[in-house]
């Protein structure tokens, strides 16, 4: 592991020092342009001058395959870029020895083509994060392009009024167009920015730097070259060069792991581009009323005073739709749903015999291990695929809203009982796909509450408090979905108060670790310890792990007990290394912990602080866990094999019926379910196929341990089919620490 680990930082360096390196040429270049004095200079202008364009193309390219080519708002950006560098490579090798080249040429299209694909990068940023609010940032940022080229004409206009005639149009259009690219490339990042649907981080100022230096640069060329004027290496081209390079570090980030450090996003306020633009029209036109102005100026201004005029008459409108909308997914949000449902409970109340309705909740599970461990930005992605999945399997009837978080409403007009379920779990077979989630196949299922209107409330208040109830007995017993029941109303209490209880227990260190020992039916030695965690409650006792890891699944709180599993089972172990006693030390994990791909390197180093090997550690999971996401779980499995951590399969046999995992997976036990061992001496069946799984696991080359070996006939017949480790109340039950002690130093006396 530590390997990759090294690979990533190196290419981390690599990258920066690229950067650093990027400006170290800018400024370079920008003294030669400053000393090399008139005419062109064949080092300055080709060698460096290429240089300067063609790094930052580098920079971008390498975002884009850190992204994978999945990123369209990166992929469009780098083809602008490498448009534009390719354009300039094609412009220098034309020019003459005045550092002149033809004017229009095809440079021109390589450098016009840069707007079209930045400008379709920024699309693609709008389609990735906003829902629904598209028009608005397109009417502001035509707002703020309309009021650019307006100012940009009045300022233009008698300079080029004086230089164009028929023969120079084509050349003076041409020159004209790149300020005016550049003004609204600036002016839709601006719209952008001042939408509500859309935060903007701080490299983003990096990018609008890049264009504003753009666009100066461009204006003064259209200036110089409709004069006749211009040619390579003046001071000016190095405005150019800059602008890459800022372009380039907004890129850089992209794709990069995250650090520790979040930035705080920034806002433009929402009217901000659509004011400005309509004060740089009204301008232009108090201004005309006192001097001559273009036509073309006056033109601009009055479209954008008339098309900043449109929003106020539908602003109001289009206000109200985002308040009722969720910003993610397009959905109705809890405010609309609040607006809508009594209409429709009304009219169900009223009808001529009397309609039901029903009201579902869904809650994901487990949606926070998501965020926790591939980040927010995946968490969205499929809190947008699920809305749509949902949405797809809903009957035209329903209104679907989502009301914060990871939780769903569905509001079903006309629907009793059995429609109700009959919905639920077509919601449920809807979600039964795995998600694609940044090359990452991602499982995940609801759990849905269920409350029918009239007799399980009167009003949408009502409906949501018991079908949230349901919703926490569908996930406490794993059904899936489940309809209200009066009897619910005490679980619902029960489980807040004990959850506030967990939450206490975590903190305040209740939480036990019981071992039970692992001997070798060869040597009759201990090998090694299972750690199972059990709750010292206040109030109730010894709580077993089957009263409280359910409600720790669903509250999210998995990762936080495994982390206090693991480090008291590493303490003990590293007791019981110190002492002479070379156990290895098993811990149960759930499948929502091995999800956390700094897994292995964090047990690594919990077990270097103690002086322990990773071998002394093994980890068990599920088959659930193996057969669910069968490339996440090699992935995942690989890595712990790399760090020297073992791997057992927990419960064997219990799970999916299909074996090709043990073939394809880094596996080196397997516990045979109690299920199987306990009938195993009364029944010839159960012992053959105990038999059969042994030879399975040998065949393998995997070692086998079977679980819940309650009496000594099943310990010797287990031994003579040939099993390599034992585990049950025949040899101990579970106990703490100091009781092991007593044990094991028992059995030495015993066996001496």
């Amino acid at each position: 592991m530590r390997a990759p680990l090294r690979d990533t930082r190196s290419r981390l360096r690599a990258d920066r020092w690229l950067i650093w390196a990027m400006f170290a040429l800018v400024a370079v270049y920008t003294v030669g342009l400053l000393l090399h004095g008139e005419g062109p200079n064949a080092f300055v202008d080709v060698v460096l001058g290429e240089l300067t364009q063609w790094v930052p193309a580098a920079v971008f390219w390498m975002a884009t395959v850190r992204t994978g080519f999945r990123r369209p708002d990166v992929l469009f950006a780098t083809l602008a870029v490498t448009f534009n560098s390719a354009a300039d490579t094609y412009y220098v090798f034309s020019m003459d020895a005045a550092g002149q080249a033809p004017f229009p040429s095809p440079a021109d299209i390589g450098y016009l083509l840069f707007y079209p694909l930045m400008l379709a990068a920024l699309v693609a940023l709008i389609r990735s994060q906003m829902r629904g609010l598209a028009w608005s940032v397109l009417l502001d940022s035509a707002v703020g392009a309309l009021g650019s080229a307006a100012i940009l004409a009045a300022l233009l206009g008698p300079v080029l009024s004086s230089a164009i005639d028929e023969s120079e149009a084509l050349a003076t259009g041409v020159a004209v167009a790149y300020p005016i690219f550049d003004l609204l490339l600036v002016a839709a990042i601006a719209g952008i920015a001042s939408s509500p649907g859309l935060t903007m981080g701080p490299r983003w100022i990096y990018l609008v730097g890049g264009l504003l230096f753009f666009a100066a640069a461009d204006v003064v060329f259209a200036l110089l070259e409709v004069s006749g004027s211009y040619f390579a290496g003046l001071p000016m081209d190095a405005a150019w060069a800059f602008g890459l390079a800022l372009m380039a570090v907004w890129v850089h980030a992209i794709g990069r792991p995250r650090s520790g450090r979040v930035l705080a996003d920034t806002k433009t306020p929402a009217l901000f581009v659509p004011a400005v633009a309509v004060a740089a029209g009204l301008g232009v036109l108090v201004v005309g009323t006192q001097i001559v102005q273009p036509v073309a100026a006056v033109v601009l201004a009055g479209l954008t005073v008339s098309l900043a005029a449109i929003p106020l008459v539908f602003r109001h409108r289009l206000l109200r739709r985002q308040a009722r909308t969720d910003d993610l997914t397009g959905l109705p949000n809890r405010r609309a749903l609040y607006a809508d449902a009594p209409a429709l409970l009304t009219v169900s109340r009223v009808a001529a015999r009397q309609r039901q309705c029903a009201l579902l909740l869904l809650d994901l599970d487990r949606f926070k291990e998501v965020n926790d461990s591939l980040g927010h930005d995946v968490g969205d992605q499929l809190l947008v695929q699920v809305s749509g999945r949902l949405s797809a399997a809903l009957p035209r009837n329903a209104m679907l809203a989502r009301l914060g978080g990871d939780e769903f409403a569905v509001l079903l007009g006309g629907a009793g009982e059995a429609e109700a379920m009959a919905v639920a779990l077509g919601l449920s077979d809807a979600l039964e796909t795995p998600f694609v989630l940044e090359g990452l196949s991602v499982q995940t299922r609801a759990s849905i509450g269920i409350a029918l209107f009239p007799e399980q409330g009167h009003d949408l208040s009502d409906l949501l408090r018991r079908a949230d109830m349901a919703m926490y007995k569908a996930k406490a017993t794993h059904v899936g979905a489940h309809i209200y029941r009066s009897e619910d109303d005490s679980h619902g209490d029960a489980r807040l108060r004990t959850l506030q209880e967990l939450r206490l227990a975590l903190g305040q260190d209740q939480l036990r670790v019981y071992y039970q020992p692992k001997v070798s039916l060869l040597t009759g030695a201990v090998t090694g310890v299972e750690a199972l965690v059990r709750w010292q409650h206040p109030e109730r006792g010894l709580l077993l792990p089957e009263d409280f890891l359910d409600l720790v699944e669903e509250s999210g709180l998995m990762h936080s007990l495994t982390r206090i599993v693991l480090t008291k089972a590493l303490d003990q172990a590293a007791e019981w290394h110190a002492s002479g006693h070379d156990l290895t030390i098993a811990v149960n994990m759930s499948a929502s912990s091995l999800v956390n791909i700094d897994l292995p390197q964090q047990i690594i180093g919990m077990a270097t602080e103690r002086g322990l090997a990773a071998s002394a550690l093994m980890l068990e999971i599920t088959e659930d866990f193996l057969m669910s996401d069968r490339e996440r779980a090699r992935s995942v499995l690989t890595r712990l094999r790399e760090a020297g951590i073992q791997v057992a399969v927990d419960d064997f046999g219990t799970g999916y019926s299909s074996l090709s995992y043990l073939r394809e997976l880094p596996i080196d036990e397997l516990k045979l379910d109690r299920s199987f061992v306990l009938p195993m001496n009364n029944d010839a069946k159960a012992a053959a196929l105990v038999a059969a799984t042994i030879d399975l696991a040998h065949s393998l080359g995997l070692r086998m341990v079977a679980e819940g070996v309650e009496t000594g006939a099943a310990y010797d017949e287990l031994a003579r089919y040939g099993c390599d480790h034992a585990q049950g109340f025949f040899m101990s039950q579970p106990i703490p620490a100091a009781e092991l002690d007593l044990w094991l130093n028992a059995r030495r006396l015993a066996e001496r």
